[in-house]
């Protein structure tokens, strides 16, 4: 809006707005710092390449089943699942 001389009303609102949008302006360029929690640094820690899966040994799995020389331990799984369990409820 741009002031008009027969509007003071409008006028009025247009001297408020401007230093408002001065100091906005000015508080824009100064800094904040976000603290992540635990739980936020893993889940992000997740988007970066450090935890993608090795192809490789993907490959040695699936032909190891479809050769029968697959020999899975029930008791390592689940005592694998049971950590995992613990760590998240941590």
């Amino acid at each position: 809006m741009t002031p008009t001389p027969h509007n003071s009303t409008l006028n009025a609102i247009s001297s408020v707005r401007s230093p408002a949008g001065a100091q906005a302006g000015s508080s824009a360029s100064s800094k904040s710092t976000v603290e992540l929690s635990p739980a936020a640094r893993q889940l992000a820690s997740l988007q970066n390449g450090d935890n993608d899966v090795d192809l490789e040994r993907v490959q040695q799995i699936r032909d190891a089943i479809a050769s029968g020389q697959l020999k899975v331990d029930a008791g390592r799984v689940a005592d694998s699942l049971l950590a995992s369990v613990r760590e998240l409820l941590k």
